[in-house]
């Protein structure tokens, strides 16, 4: 990395080399390691030639055995993504064939003051013990003993936001937006982020839930990108569009813990709220009671006794339970197949401890059945216990939000009953009208049965809710490509893109979306980045073995036949994505072959024949129809086991 400690200008971006941060009109722009130090590289070598070999030699020393041409040509287009360059019309990189790289544009360079260690601003790895038997007993007590005072304390800490707005004028006037900030663990025991992450999580799930009708709170993954960050308040307010931020920081010492949160008015930066919560969490339902009583004096006008009530049975009264379930979701948001084999163990870990725990029924569920649909995880493997634990979070607490959805994504994406989805689609959002994720899963599912106005509705409902979340953006993405809208289609995928470079949804998305538009080439390089960043999911792997196909490119296409038979081999691999395959050959035959073997293994994809443009050649075909009503997508179904 460059020592330098400029600050380099250049039309609407500044690249602070100090804060490592790439910016467009005061605004971050996320930019991984390698593409932003081939950016510094090029800057600071203004107008001048940068060779590959100089680059090579940077990104990875001279001796290195990986395929250093695909890694050099990757960071230049993710750079060009990032200041929305053109290859054929550079404004700011110019490509020397078979020399390197030139950077053309004008730079004004400033002097930054030194910063004495800035904090990073990745998210930590998972606490090292693989389990809490591997920890000192004082130590595991405590942890579970202050994730629990946690979940008790988010309730008091987010309505203290309420306590300053009954008295507000203008926050009575009309609707506000509320960003819960990512909790800064002061402990210095990295043991206890989970701890933090865990509190920052309830907090937004509670707020949520106080008054729907009149706060909004932005999502989850929108506020983990400030974890760690430098920006001001005042910057981080811009960037979310709210009107308020909750600022909170979590300190334990011995067996005392110490919740400090302020709420901050983003207009003019004044601290309108405050509380400070020092414990010892020695008598939680105690203090749950005596915290609950104060918040419905504070609040009563606008949180009612049920509402109330709602929040304290939303979590366990067991400590280890709750400990366990800070832990899963800790795994489960690195989403990575191995964090999720965690994230299940955890998971029943505390159904273990608390069979009524609904909130950890739903997770398990979740985690089940997304494996089917992202992790190629096998469907008749996954889909009972994804079921029964739907049933289970349904039985425990019907009136919780987080079940109600997973109950619906388990309804669509496995039993295939589209009308039962989308009633508990619409239950979860009336107990929760912040769940980003209901939202977004709803449009989805409403744009498999052609119904693209309210689908967008949905899908926009939720990027409003969760802006800076590349999920949202992406099924964004394929929501518009499944309304034939290519061109608004690429623009989602884009943006995806744009918020996580490493989001290989966002990179298929942007890949089918140029297929369908004739732009080929694009299609494929966007295909290969998703192929490469999801461990070779079949999805982007299979629709590259489709455009190949289709170009004309038929011995290419008969190699990932081959690759992806070789695969099976090893693992489960969905026959929908061979199929595709074959469909981009015009083989019929085997293309209905692999449909019904798919049809056979409940292959998930199958959700997509009713929508997807590379299957309208085949509509006509009576096998098509018969195998669309075998599925039930031709009608409603009615056999759900899931309806209350």
């Amino acid at each position: 990395m460059s020592n330098s400690r400029e600050t380099f200008r250049f039309r609407e971006f500044e690249l602070d080399v100090s804060a490592y941060e790439l910016r467009r009109n005061g605004r971050s722009i996320r930019l991984e390691r390698q593409p932003m130090d081939v950016l510094i590289m090029l800057v600071e070598r203004r107008g001048l030639l940068v060779s590959r070999d100089d680059i090579v030699s940077r990104l990875w020393g001279k001796d290195v055995f990986v395929d250093v041409e695909t890694g050099v040509h990757t960071a230049i287009r993710k750079i060009r993504q990032a200041l929305r360059d053109s290859r054929e019309e550079p404004i700011f990189i110019e490509t020397i064939t078979g020399k390197g790289y030139r950077f053309i544009a004008a730079v004004e360079a400033a002097s930054a003051p030194p910063d004495p260690g800035l904090p990073l601003t990745h998210l930590k790895p998972p606490p090292a013990q693989e389990s809490d038997e591997a920890a000192t007993p004082s130590h595991v007590s405590m942890a579970k003993r202050a994730s629990f005072m946690i979940g008790l304390l988010a309730v008091a800490i987010v309505t203290g936001f309420f306590t300053w707005t009954r008295l507000s004028r203008d926050a009575s006037a009309s609707r506000v937006t509320l960003a819960v900030l990512p909790f800064e663990n002061l402990s210095g025991d990295a043991d206890r982020e989970y701890l933090a992450d865990g509190l920052a999580e309830e907090t937004i799930a509670s707020v949520g839930r106080v008054d729907p009708e009149r706060v909004s709170v932005i999502g989850r993954t929108s506020i983990m990108i400030y974890k760690r960050t430098t920006k001001s308040l005042a910057e981080i307010g811009r960037e979310l569009g709210v009107d308020y931020l909750l600022e909170s920081s979590l300190r334990a010492e011995g067996d005392m813990l110490r919740v400090t949160s302020k709420l901050i008015r983003t207009r003019d930066q004044v601290q309108v709220w405050s509380g400070v919560y020092d414990r010892e969490p020695s008598s939680m339902l105690e203090l749950q009671r005596e915290l609950s009583t104060a918040i419905a004096e504070q609040v009563r006008f606008r949180l009612s006794p049920d509402r109330l009530s709602g929040l304290a049975l939303r979590q366990t009264q067991n400590a280890d339970a709750y400990d366990a379930y800070l832990r899963a979701r800790y795994f489960e948001n690195h989403r990575t197949p191995e964090s999720n084999v965690r994230a299940v163990q955890q998971y029943k870990r505390a159904i273990a401890l608390d069979p009524d725990y609904a909130l950890a029924w739903s997770g398990l569920a979740f985690t089940y059945a997304a494996s089917a649909m992202n992790g190629d995880a096998r469907p008749l493997d996954v889909w009972p216990r994804a079921r029964d634990a739907a049933l289970e979070a349904i039985r425990a607490n019907p009136h919780l939000a987080e079940a109600q959805f997973v109950a619906g994504y388990v309804n669509w994406i496995f039993d295939w009953d589209w009308k039962a989805a989308e009633t508990s689609f619409r239950r979860a959002i009336s107990l929760d009208p912040s769940n980003a994720v209901a939202h977004l899963e709803l449009g989805h599912a409403l744009s498999q049965t052609s119904r693209y106005s309210d689908a967008e509705s949905e899908t926009r409902h939720a990027r409003e809710l969760d802006p800076l979340a590349a999920l949202s953006h992406a099924l964004s993405s394929q929501v518009a490509f499944q309304a034939r809208d290519y061109s608004v289609a690429v623009e989602h995928a884009r943006r995806a893109i744009l918020v996580d470079s490493e989001f290989w949804i966002g990179y298929m998305q942007l890949g089918q979306a140029y297929e369908q538009m004739g732009m080929t080439e694009l299609a494929l390089e966007a295909l290969t980045d998703a192929a490469r960043l999801s461990g070779s999911n079949s999805k982007p792997v299979s629709l590259r073995g489709y455009l190949l196909a289709r170009a004309g490119r038929a011995n290419e296409a008969r190699e990932i036949l081959r690759r992806l038979e070789t695969l099976s081999r090893e693992r489960y691999v969905p026959p929908y994505a061979t199929a595709i395959v074959h469909a981009g050959l015009g083989e019929r035959d085997e293309v209905f072959d692999w449909l019904e073997k798919a049809y056979a293994a409940r292959d998930v994809h199958l959700i997509f024949l009713t929508v997807d443009p590379k299957w309208d050649p085949y509509r006509a075909d009576p096998r098509f129809e018969a195998l669309l009503a075998r599925c039930g997508f031709s009608q409603t179904a009615n056999n759900s086991l899931l309806r209350q």
